[in-house]
């Protein structure tokens, strides 16, 4: 089996782009499913996050659409014949922008559609044609009620991440969209991981499938160097200093499992002189975006993100990936630490692990079927944690300081003493205001102690007879 780009049958103007994406050596996943994807027929595809799935879709499937290329500017010469859906917006403009440089010789037209943004644009761009159409399935179905996207003749469907789309629910929206797509057609699953539940699903929706599995399910990638520390929850901020100051990284992924722990972490790290970013469900589309592009072009070293950004992304060269939080899903583990190593490169994989957080490492350990050791984290020094004035936790770094010497408080400059007012009195004050009052001598007694009522048996002659009022109705005599 040929393992070279240069091998394969792949038109000249597929092979000219990606021989200038550097690409020369396929992947085993690339190696075993482009020959098959390129006879037609259909696939299930399991293979190591991280390790080119987009390219084992995206360029087979491209050559079979080069028979429709076509220059005119009519709409009606453009449908819509190949569709790939993804289950993030993040992952979703990834592989748009993958399958836009691989087609960028070709008169194949592509776009992308996925929630968070207006929708104005992407009908215009809808409007005007294309045969390639990257979406989520949310998006995707608001534009097929409104009529913007056409698919009775689409001949491909890839459904990229499809375990993460049926766990967070897109099951429903699979189901109606693939009924809305031509019988005969071509149709493509891919997946880090096969569950019982991927496996039903493609027995309903693929026909004779040909199954391939580069690697054992949920198996990491071996390229990943992974280390489990103890770390209090108080401790896990310092333990990520110890770390990254220790092996000299300069840019990691740091997974939470909450959006606002999220918030809360990468707004401590920042004021720790880290340069960070958070990404998370509750920021919009936009914001989302620039903090990708950001980390992308090194302008953020860390980026603090929930589990929307476990799935398919890559980015290049990231040395290390942080689980401040065990996640909660097993195997969200192995996607998380598929940021890192990607393609063959080393990275490393640091999960920070609590005293609560046994049976979530145990769920680890089941799944990648080996025994867990804990490791203890040494730390350099032991510098001061306690709250300062300020509510930051303030750890210095300056060589040869001593515990304490980041104290803001030690920094502070000493108080000079206060001046005396400039508005002190220039007269003593008369002395007859500061003398305690006193009853003149000669003063008649209060009212209250004029005279004393004279007492009627136990009642206290200080008390107050009840007066007596007159009847306004006279009480009627009871009927005998």
């Amino acid at each position: 089996m040929t393992s070279s780009f240069s091998n394969l049958s792949l038109a000249e103007p597929l092979a000219r782009a990606v021989a200038e994406m550097g690409y020369e050596s396929m992947t085993p996943i690339q190696a075993q499913a482009i020959p098959v994807v390129l006879t037609g027929k259909d696939v299930m595809g399991a293979a190591q996050t991280g390790t080119g799935k987009t390219a084992a879709f995206s360029l087979p499937l491209l050559q079979r659409l080069l028979k429709h290329e076509n220059s005119s500017t009519s709409p009606a010469r453009h449908p819509v014949r190949a569709l790939v859906l993804l289950p993030t917006r993040e992952l979703a403009d990834q592989v748009a922008q993958q399958v836009a440089l691989y087609a960028k010789y070709t008169k194949l037209r592509s776009t992308v559609v996925f929630g968070g943004m207006d929708m104005k644009p992407q009908t215009l761009e809808l409007k005007k044609g294309v045969e390639v159409l990257v979406a989520t399935p949310g998006r995707l179905l608001d534009h097929i009620e409104a009529k913007n996207a056409v698919l009775n003749q689409v001949e491909y469907v890839v459904l990229d991440e499809a375990d993460r789309m049926l766990d967070i629910g897109f099951l429903p929206d699979l189901q109606r969209i693939l009924s809305y797509l031509p019988k005969q057609r071509t149709t493509l699953l891919f997946s880090a991981t096969f569950s019982p539940e991927i496996k039903r699903l493609a027995g309903s929706y693929l026909q004779d499938p040909i199954t391939i599995e580069v690697a054992r399910p949920n198996e990491t990638a071996s390229t990943v160097e992974q280390h489990f520390y103890s770390a209090s929850d108080d401790d896990k901020r310092r333990a990520i200093h110890q770390v990254l100051k220790s092996r000299g990284i300069k840019q990691a992924f740091i997974f939470v499992n909450s959006k606002l722990g999220c918030a809360r972490l990468a707004r401590s790290l920042e004021r720790e002189g880290l340069k960070t970013t958070a990404l998370h469900g509750d920021k919009s589309q936009d914001e989302r975006l620039k903090a990708l592009d950001a980390f992308k072009q090194g302008a953020v070293d860390l980026l603090v993100c929930t589990d929307v950004a476990a799935r398919g992304l890559d980015i290049k060269d990231v040395p290390a990936v942080f689980n401040f939080d065990v996640p909660f899903n097993a195997e969200d583990y192995v996607h998380r630490i598929g940021r890192t190593g990607r393609a063959g490169a080393s990275g490393l994989a640091v999960t920070l692990v609590s005293g609560s957080d046994a049976r979530l490492v145990a769920d680890i350990e089941k799944l990648l079927k080996k025994k867990i050791e804990i490791e203890a984290l040494e730390y350099d020094e032991d510098r001061p944690r306690g709250r300062i004035n300020d509510g930051r936790r303030h750890w210095r770094d300056a060589e040869g300081a001593e515990p304490g010497q980041g104290d803001a408080r030690s920094e502070r400059p000493a108080r000079a003493p206060r001046s005396p007012s400039r508005h002190a009195p220039t007269a003593p004050r008369d002395p007859f205001f500061d003398q305690p009052y006193e009853t003149p001598a000669d003063a008649p007694k209060p009212s209250w102690e004029a005279a004393e009522r004279p007492s009627t048996g136990r009642v206290s002659p200080n008390i107050k007879p009840k007066r007596k009022v007159a009847a306004l109705f006279k009480a009627q005599d009871p009927v005998a």
